[in-house]
């Protein structure tokens, strides 16, 4: 009798070193950011820089959704500044009850001056309990945008058409606030906000608390993004974006691929509106309309909306440059907002995350171009 032995088990083939390299790169790249976000930036930074640069952060969270939905997956959101106004106003209304109960009273102080009555809105009074007002300021968001995508996506609405779409959205919302200014503010919104949860605000010690909540939620952020991206739904989004007919006909929904990646960024937009709230005590229609939604999508196509790293620099960048250059330049920041936005799009699309390897392909030699092969005579073999 014969006996088989079975094969010895190989080993797995070691990575090669450039992928090694690649894959190790990521993980370091995020603890870094960490470090500086976490470590650095409280210790470096001022209260008022630190403050600012929270503020920064929070714009940087709509640039990691924008990268996913518009980098990803070829949406060109111009409407982010809806999500981003809900979770804000979400967040506003429940600390305005908070700071009325402290101080005695049953309704928010610009109702008392407006005088609206001695009845708060039954649309305001869910936002007392602060467990409901947590939930929609990401809920209430994702709601709406899968309310309007699954509408849009199944009428295969998309490009351009889908773009002015979301902007006449944010439109809509901006005036709708203003109109409203017995119970929500009109244009001046909801102001002077002074606690967030039992901590008082204008203490410096708080202020950098909330600056940590920031940043932290601005690595979960982008780390759950990255992990859409290298994910079998990341290689789908990218298939939709590149031929949605040929994933059609492979037997996946379009449509319900693009609506997972408006609502995941629509997400990522209401809570970064929610804890804008807290790190600047304000939420106006200003904040949201059709201007700032172009100024997230603009962020993100100066770093890169392809790389995550890209869009949160670049969305750092260019509210830095308003913040100092608007104060200089107040008329003309605008025109220069626009003219960045033209610049990344039109002569460097992949942002200055992509700068280093355009720079590489310009200094590398052109390949030779490949001889023709000489025609074979007829009757003749090669």
């Amino acid at each position: 009798m014969t006996t088989t032995t079975a094969p010895p088990e190989t080993a797995p083939a070691p990575l090669p070193g450039k992928e090694r390299r690649a894959r190790l790169r990521v993980p370091a790249a995020f603890l870094a950011g960490a470090v500086l976000l976490l470590g650095v930036a409280p210790l470096a930074l001022s209260d008022f820089r630190l403050s600012l640069l929270a503020k920064y952060l929070c714009f940087a969270i709509v640039a990691v959704g924008v990268s996913l939905a518009w980098g990803r997956g070829g949406l060109l959101v111009l409407g982010q500044g809806v999500f981003f106004g809900l979770g804000g106003y979400a967040m506003a209304m429940h600390l305005k009850l908070a700071d009325a109960a402290a101080a005695g009273e049953t309704l928010p102080d610009f109702m008392l001056l407006y005088g609206t009555g001695d009845t708060l809105p039954w649309w305001w009074q869910p936002f007392a309990n602060p467990v409901f007002a947590l939930a929609a300021t990401v809920l209430l968001p994702m709601a709406v945008a899968g309310l309007l995508g699954f509408l849009v996506f199944r009428r295969r609405v998309k490009g351009a058409y889908f773009a002015i779409l979301s902007q006449a959205l944010a439109a809509a919302l901006a005036i709708w606030l203003i109109g409203q200014q017995a119970t929500t503010g009109g244009t001046n919104g909801l102001t002077d906000i002074q606690g967030f949860f039992g901590y008082d605000l204008r203490d410096p010690v708080n202020q950098r608390t909330v600056y940590l909540i920031i940043a932290g939620a601005l690595l979960l952020t982008v780390a759950l993004a990255r992990a859409l991206f290298v994910s079998r739904y990341g290689e789908l989004l990218v298939a939709v974006r590149d031929s949605e007919e040929r994933v059609r006909f492979l037997g996946y929904d379009p449509a319900n691929v693009k609506l997972v990646a408006y609502v995941a960024a629509a997400g990522m937009a209401g809570l970064a509106g929610a804890l804008f709230v807290p790190a600047v005590g304000i939420i106006s229609p200003a904040l949201i309309g059709v201007v700032p939604s172009i100024g997230f999508v603009i962020g993100a196509a100066v770093g890169g909306r392809a790389s995550l790293v890209g869009a949160v620099l670049g969305a750092v960048a260019v509210a830095w440059a308003q913040s100092t250059l608007s104060e200089s330049f107040p008329a003309a920041w605008t025109y220069a907002q626009g003219l960045l936005f033209v610049l990344a799009v039109g002569f460097l699309p992949g942002g200055l995350a992509s700068l280093g390897a355009v720079l590489r392909r310009r200094r590398s030699p052109a390949a030779p171009a490949a001889s023709p092969t000489p025609a074979t005579p007829t009757g003749e073999t090669a």
